[in-house]
């Protein structure tokens, strides 16, 4: 394990450049989805398509991914996959209709598939003890200054047209060559048969709490990506006409909460059980999504917003590290890859489910239904987790 102090350890900052390119896929375009619908003349309903086409791949690939890198070790799939989303990603700027956009969104998210995964595996490979949990939620607050960045840099970029917020994924690039030259981090040294590794992967991930523990962060990316990034920037163009930047610092605002929340994770958990954090953050979603669609004023947005990154704050870092115990190294990437293929499946469903819901019921109805989906997560965390 790495013993230089976690603020000067190289390998760390490796990892927040991983994690900011892990988010971008999604938190940079969120603002400029409803210009998108009209420039290219699709519904509502169909736009949200453009977040699940990037997020299908990785519910089939990740773990095929996290095996390889339990086997032949994490650069080997990190670097070309931190060039695939660099170069798929900045293609979609050339697309020149709604189904080529999708198939270069598809293949960006094949190269997007390893990324949350292996970042984490990477802080597991490298810390222990409050020092994981530390840099857990030193990563958990770089991702938030990025999902709060991203949207209203590109929602900026979108005044200048629907596509320019795609060229932010060049960053991708030189991460990858980042990763080359000053990760270093110990590999994982497998020689166990392929038989036993499979099964010592799978023993670990049939306890209650493990079950308990990926039902959660499947139902938080429903919320985050179904309610929160999709329909909450549509509800905010339908019912109080914004701009693409002003719904994206808007989102922004609830991510500045979560980056400063997650960066006092160590603290926290020092003092209260990362089980009751999550059951906490699960109520606070519970409030947020029954009171966004009565309120008229938009100045009062601000409530849930905030309330909405101070819960994601304690919930998705105390999630991640939590999980991150239940392996050591020979088979952590597999193990955590089966997570991220979970959470894909939330980032993919939410948009596609709450579509469905907007087409029957509208835009409030969509955040009632949301609400529902947080009493079944409060549920899971006193069920399975606590």
């Amino acid at each position: 394990m790495n013993k230089k102090p976690l603020l000067k350890d190289l390998n760390l900052y490796v990892i927040f450049g991983i994690t900011l390119t892990a988010v971008m896929g999604v938190a940079s375009i969120a603002p400029a989805l409803p210009k998108m619908a009209r420039v290219l003349d699709v519904s509502n309903e169909q736009i949200g398509l453009l977040i699940t086409a990037f997020t299908l791949p990785g519910i089939f690939l990740t773990p095929v991914l996290g095996v390889f890198a339990d086997r032949i070790g994490r650069k080997a799939i990190l670097v070309p996959s931190l060039f695939i989303f660099g170069i798929a990603g900045t293609a979609c700027a050339f697309a020149t209709d709604f189904t080529w956009l999708l198939i270069l969104r598809f293949f960006q998210g094949v190269g997007g598939a390893s990324l949350g995964a292996l970042n984490v595996t990477l802080i597991g490979d490298l810390y222990e003890g409050n020092k994981r949990a530390t840099a857990m939620g030193y990563t958990g607050s770089v991702l938030s200054v990025g999902t709060a960045s991203y949207p209203a840099i590109g929602g900026g970029l979108a005044l200048l047209g629907w596509y320019f917020p795609f060229y932010l994924c060049l960053v991708a690039i030189p991460i990858g060559l980042f990763v080359i030259k000053s990760l270093k981090n110990p590999e994982p040294e497998n020689g166990k048969d392929l038989k036993t590794y499979f099964g010592k992967v799978w023993n670990s991930l049939k306890s209650k709490k493990v079950i308990g523990l990926f039902a959660a962060n499947f139902l938080t990316f429903i919320m985050l990506y179904g309610a929160y990034l999709t329909f909450f920037p549509i509800l905010l163009d339908e019912d109080f006409g914004q701009t693409s930047l002003i719904i994206g610092i808007m989102l922004s605002g609830s991510s500045v909460v979560t980056a400063f929340t997650s960066s006092q994770l160590g603290k926290l958990a020092g003092r209260f059980s990362e089980q009751n954090l999550i059951l906490t953050a699960s109520l606070l979603y519970l409030g947020v999504f029954l009171s966004i669609p009565n309120i008229e004023n938009i100045w009062l947005l601000a409530i849930p917003i905030m309330v909405f990154g101070f819960a994601q704050g304690i919930n998705i870092p105390s999630i991640l590290n939590l999980l991150t115990y239940q392996a050591p190294t020979e088979y952590r990437a597999a193990f955590l890859s089966v997570n991220w293929t979970v959470l894909r499946s939330g980032q993919a469903l939410g948009p596609f489910l709450l579509g469905v819901i907007y087409g029957l019921g509208g835009v409030e109805v969509t955040f009632y239904f949301t609400a529902a989906v947080a009493v079944i997560l409060t549920a899971v965390i006193v069920t399975l987790i606590k």
